[in-house]
C-alpha cells in the first residue's frame, strides 16, 4: 500500500482552480487542455473529472470566483461612511482599480466567458450587474434610469478593455481613471431637461 499523499499534496477544487487560472492566463481558453491542466498538477486527467465535468465548468468555477471577488469590494464601498455622492465615485473608480488589477481576470470575466459561458456563469454575471446597478441607483441623487447605468457599466468596462495590456496595474492608470470615474459621476448625475 502507498502511502498517503500529505494534505497539502491532495487534490483539491482550490489547488485545481488555482493551476487552471495560471495556465487560462497564460494561454487562451481553447489552447488549455485538462490533460495539461493535470499534468501541471501531477495527477491524472481523470482526477480532475471527479471535481469538474470539463473544461467549462472548471472556467466558470474561476469566472465565479473573480465575479465573487469584485461583488466583494463593491459591497464594502456601499457601506463605507461618508457621502453618497463620494461613495458612488469611489464605486466607479473601484470597478476600474480591480479590472487594471485584475487584468487576465477581468478579460476572463467580461470577454472569454461570453464564448464558453454557461447558465451558471451567466447567472454570476448577472448577479454582479445587479449589485452594480442597485449600488449606483441606490447612491444616485436622482432617480437613474436602467439604461443609464447600463452605460455606465460599459463604460468602466470600455475603460479598462483600453488599458489592459498597456499599463501593468491601476497605479500607471490612476489619474485618467479619476478623471474618466468623475466623469460618469457628472453623466449620473446630471438632470435631463
Amino acid at each position: 500500500m502507498s502511502p498517503r499523499k500529505k494534505s497539502s499534496d491532495e487534490l483539491t477544487k482550490d489547488r485545481i482552480i488555482q493551476t487552471a487560472r495560471i495556465q487560462f492566463i497564460e494561454k487562451d481558453f481553447t489552447l488549455v487542455s485538462m490533460r495539461e491542466i493535470a499534468k501541471d498538477l501531477g495527477c491524472t486527467h481523470g482526477a480532475l473529472y471527479y471535481h469538474f465535468k470539463n473544461k467549462a465548468e472548471l472556467f466558470n468555477a474561476i469566472v465565479e470566483e473573480d465575479f465573487s471577488t469584485l461583488n466583494q469590494v463593491l459591497e464594502r464601498t456601499l457601506r463605507e461612511e461618508g457621502d453618497d455622492t463620494v461613495r458612488l465615485y469611489n464605486i466607479l473608480l473601484r470597478f476600474i482599480e480591480f479590472g487594471l488589477n485584475h487584468q487576465s481576470q477581468f478579460d476572463m470575466m467580461f470577454t472569454i466567458r461570453n464564448s464558453v459561458s454557461d447558465t451558471q456563469s451567466e447567472a454570476a454575471a448577472l448577479a454582479s450587474y445587479q449589485n452594480f446597478a442597485q449600488a449606483v441607483g441606490t447612491l444616485s441623487p436622482r432617480g437613474v434610469k436602467v439604461n443609464e447605468i447600463w452605460s455606465a457599466f460599459l463604460s468602466l468596462q470600455g475603460f479598462v478593455s483600453y488599458y489592459s495590456g498597456f499599463t501593468a496595474d491601476f497605479k500607471e492608470a490612476e489619474e485618467a481613471a479619476k478623471v474618466h470615474a468623475k466623469f460618469i459621476l457628472k453623466a449620473l448625475q446630471c438632470r435631463e431637461s
